[in-house]
């Protein structure tokens, strides 16, 4: 076997795809005179490092827990114009998170509340910064689980050490008195320690009557409003968007 083969079965052993992939063209060039051995080893080894980044992105996006993956390119600001999009792109740049912000989300179902909290979510957790999804009442039933196997504060720790904690759907569904002492506990020790992001269908207004016990849900908004963005959502439901625009098609064809 040629020392050529061998070197391509050492770059496959080493995972080293990329340049298994272009070796060929940079033996030419260096053959050609058109670029030297350094600057080929350099080039070579950039593409492999752009894979492994690109690798640990994805990892990160995963561990996550995304149920879909959506960016903000995905959002139809068009289409909901109460949502001010240069605050929302603003976030790319994620000072927020140094600053120890919260964000809240607003709205009536399918206004593209999750969407634009994924996508923050993703922007975090490319970056690097430790980044969770979760369905509100799956964190509460999480806790409960904890709490009746004595390791709730191992649990509480679990969710509090995220950088950026994204709680989808607060409201959907009534919280008994015990989750919402817990879910309390969980904003307490994440308070002004790490971002929260929230979305809800209810308006603060109505917190009270979602948790049973307008102490806590006080309790609960003041600590996630202070230092907080509020975006107030009014608009049409994405979700009857097409349907709405194919009836209107059958209606004047």
């Amino acid at each position: 076997m040629s020392n050529y083969n061998k070197l391509l079965n050492n770059l496959e052993t080493l995972k080293l795809d990329k340049t298994k992939e272009n070796i060929d063209i940079y033996a030419d060039m260096i053959n050609n005179k058109k670029i030297d051995f350094i600057n080929s080893l350099y080039e070579l080894t950039s593409l492999e490092v752009e894979v492994l980044e690109q690798k640990v992105i994805h990892g990160c996006v995963q561990v996550a827990g995304f149920p879909y993956f959506k960016t903000l390119d995905d959002y139809d600001f068009s289409f909901q114009p109460s949502v001010n999009k240069d605050k929302i792109l603003e976030f790319k740049n994620l000072r927020f998170i140094e600053q120890k912000e919260n964000i809240l989300f607003v709205g009536s179902p399918g206004v593209g509340k999750s969407h634009l909290a994924i996508a923050i979510g993703i922007e975090c957790a490319k970056n690097r910064y430790s980044t969770y999804f979760i369905n509100c009442n799956d964190l509460i039933s999480n806790l409960k689980k904890a709490y009746d196997e004595n390791r709730l504060e191992i649990r509480l720790k679990h969710y509090a050490k995220y950088k950026v904690l994204i709680i989808d759907e607060v409201g959907f569904l009534p919280i008994d008195k015990m989750g919402a002492n817990m879910l309390f506990q969980l904003i307490n020790k994440r308070y002004e320690h790490t971002t929260t992001i929230i979305t809800t269908n209810k308006t603060f207004g109505n917190w009270a009557e979602v948790f049973g016990d307008p102490i806590l849900a006080n309790a609960i908004l003041d600590r996630l409003l202070h230092h907080s963005h509020v975006f107030n959502i009014n608009g049409k439901s994405y979700r009857t968007k097409d349907i709405l625009e194919d009836s209107k098609e059958e209606v004047y064809c």
